[in-house]
């Protein structure tokens, strides 16, 4: 568990202010269709990653197919599924880049937390850290059996800076039918901005550890 004398809300708090402002306004936040758009952009054939809570590795497969990646290495609780490691602790190599797809809302705060934390101890200098949970914004992505922590996009990003992290790039992530699609982001979009109210199911988030 945290130790919360080591962990400062007052400077959480600050940082969330920041990425707030750096974001405003949320419905300018750009929109991508898969996470797959920003791995492209992000990651090299030559990184290592490391993909926490990686389920049935379906992440692993998709970006050693699209983008040829040679070093992919997956950590999951579940023992029915292949792994490299089942924990956390049992990891000892640093990684170019750590993948965190809908995890850290399983979690509860302080345990939130301490993961970011293991993230930032497991990457290298300049080591990239992406990651996506439910919008908040969006009326019933969040509301799941499993989830116990909900983060809107300032909070996350305010404890990834206030951790060390510096938080980059905030996008919201939104695939549909063609026409459904369009009809959304270019003509209902006023409308889900009034209602205050969004169609982008999650949000993904890109931070990186200095140099």
């Amino acid at each position: 568990m945290t130790d919360q004398s080591t962990f400062s809300w007052d400077l959480f708090y600050q940082h969330r202010k920041k990425i707030k402002k750096q974001f405003q306004p949320f419905w300018k936040i750009k929109i991508i269709k898969k996470p797959l758009e920003i791995l492209r952009k992000e990651l090299t054939p030559t990184d290592s990653i490391l993909d926490i809570g990686a389920g049935n590795r379906m992440i692993g497969e998709k970006i050693t197919r699209a983008l040829g990646i040679q070093n992919y290495k997956s950590m999951d609780i579940d023992r029915k599924q292949f792994h490299d490691y089942y924990s956390l602790d049992e990891i000892k190599e640093s990684f170019d880049a750590v993948l965190l797809f809908e995890v850290i809302e399983h979690l509860d705060l302080e345990e939130g937390i301490d993961l970011i934390r293991k993230i930032y101890s497991l990457l290298n200098p300049g080591g990239k850290l992406v990651m996506t949970t439910p919008n908040l914004y969006h009326p019933n992505r969040y509301w799941d059996c499993h989830h116990k922590t909900p983060y809107r996009y300032d909070e996350l990003g305010g404890l990834l800076s206030a951790t060390g992290f510096i938080t980059r790039n905030v996008c919201r992530i939104y695939n549909d039918a063609f026409l459904r699609r369009l009809f959304r982001i270019y003509v209902a979009a006023p409308l889900h901005r009034y209602l205050n109210v969004d169609f982008a199911p999650s949000i993904l988030i890109i931070a990186h550890k200095e140099n």
